[in-house]
């Protein structure tokens, strides 16, 4: 039987695509730790999707995430053989934010999470996609990552967690949703 557990990472370092350990407080697992709750958290929210047009969208994204952590955990010149985030995913995101966008009325301020259940956890997983953009900033400032677009989908897909919070929540009969201000 084959186990899922290696020891390898019990000396509190972890390894990256190609060569290298680097420790486990290093910024760079933090930033795969945060895509991969994101994708969690997303997964989670598609399991409660009512609306069937956005399951496909969230797998879609859910794979970019993946991919994201791959050139994110590549050392060195070994990312760009794992580069698969460029200028047309975040076309891509703009795209189906734009149309979503057609579909439904915006609020007229911030809205409370929680008027439905798979709402909720598309606000989650945008809390979480702006933590992870947050973090890769700081990998890009830092020129640890050289993949700007990284950053930029991120900065596209909280937005279109937004978009779908707000397609879910009409999907649940819940259009008039509570708004902070109120």
């Amino acid at each position: 039987m084959n186990k899922i557990y290696t020891r390898n990472g019990d000396d509190g370092f972890t390894g990256l695509l190609g060569r290298g350990r680097i420790p486990k407080y290093d910024l760079r697992p933090e930033v795969l730790g945060t895509l991969d709750e994101a994708s969690a958290v997303l997964g989670v929210a598609r399991s409660t999707c009512k609306s069937d047009q956005l399951i496909p969208l969230v797998l879609e994204i859910q794979k970019d995430l993946y991919h994201m952590m791959a050139e994110v955990s590549a050392a060195g010149d070994n990312a760009e053989k794992f580069r698969v985030i460029d200028h047309n995913k975040v076309n891509w995101i703009e795209e189906r934010i734009d149309e979503l966008s057609q579909q439904v009325s915006l609020p007229k301020g911030f809205i409370l999470p929680g008027d439905t259940l798979s709402g909720a956890f598309f606000s989650l997983s945008r809390a979480v996609i702006r933590r992870a953009e947050r973090l890769v900033a700081r990998l890009v400032h830092d020129e640890k990552l050289s993949n700007k677009e990284i950053l930029r989908y991120l900065n596209r897909l909280s937005s279109m967690c937004f978009i779908f919070e707000i397609v879910e929540n009409n999907a649940g009969g819940k259009s008039d949703m509570r708004l902070a201000k109120e």
